[in-house]
Order: C-alpha cells, then structure tokens, then sequence
C-alpha cells in the first residue's frame, strides 16, 4: 500500500466507514499491485480461506469452552484473535469477489432465509416445540 492509501486506510477506519464493498476494493487494489489476480482463482481463495479457518481454530483448540468477552485472555491473544477473524473475513470477501457475488446483498437474503426458517416466536428450549413447528417453516417459497 502507499503512504496515500494507508492514510486513507486509517481514516476510515477511524470514521468506522467500513464496509464489505471498501474491503472488496482494497483486496482488490492490493492483489492488483502485486499481480496476484492470476492466482484468485475461486478454488485458490477458497482453499487459503480454509487454512486461515484453520488458523483461527487453533487459537481455540486448547481453550475449553470460552466465555462471551473473553474475560482472562491477555491483550496480545486478542490481538491475535483479531488478526485471524481478520485473515477469514477478509478471504470471504476476495472469494465472494471472484465469484461475482454480491455478498452484503447475498447476506441479507440468507437472514431472511433464517428468518423463515427459524420463526421467533417458537420456544427453541422446547425440543417438542421445535420438532412440531420445524416442519411448517419452509424456505422454498424464498427460493422462487
């Protein structure tokens, strides 16, 4: 990145203007600069997405069940936490980019999907409640 590119960078990052279409251009500016769009082929991407999955499950392998905050961990395991969601995140994006497929829009449908398949109004506490609504809820209807 230049000098120009990273202030930029940061101050978005500042303003909290991030966005999957500013992380899909700045993947995009950075594979472009170093020539590596030869090589973000959907099974490539997809393929170093799984090894950075891989990553960051390792940083939970030998934690046990984990509480909601992280309370305990020290500063630098979250910062590395961070950096491995960021690696997973940022190859969903580039994946989602050379497929042709517009990710914010395709996550807004797949709440929907969920939505319908998942009513809120039933007791998911009650395995009863949940076997005799699950059948009602179809997604089917979305998918015309």
């Amino acid at each position: 990145m230049t000098e120009q590119t990273t202030e930029v960078v940061a101050e978005e990052i500042s303003n909290n203007n991030v966005s999957i279409e500013l992380l899909k251009a700045k993947l995009a500016a950075f594979a472009k600069e170093r020539d590596w769009d030869q090589f973000h082929s959907p099974r490539n991407v997809l393929l170093c997405l799984v090894g950075e999955v891989g990553e960051l499950s390792e940083i939970f392998q030998w934690k046990g069940e984990v509480e909601k905050g992280l309370p305990g961990w020290k500063e630098d395991e979250k910062v590395h936490l961070g950096e491995e969601l960021s690696d997973v995140l940022l190859n969903i994006v580039r994946l989602s980019d050379v497929c042709g497929i517009d990710l914010g829009k395709a996550a807004l449908r797949k709440l929907q999907l969920n939505a319908i398949k998942y009513p809120a109004d039933i007791d998911y506490t009650n395995n009863y409640s949940i076997k005799k609504n699950r059948g009602a809820s179809s997604t089917k209807e979305v998918h015309k």
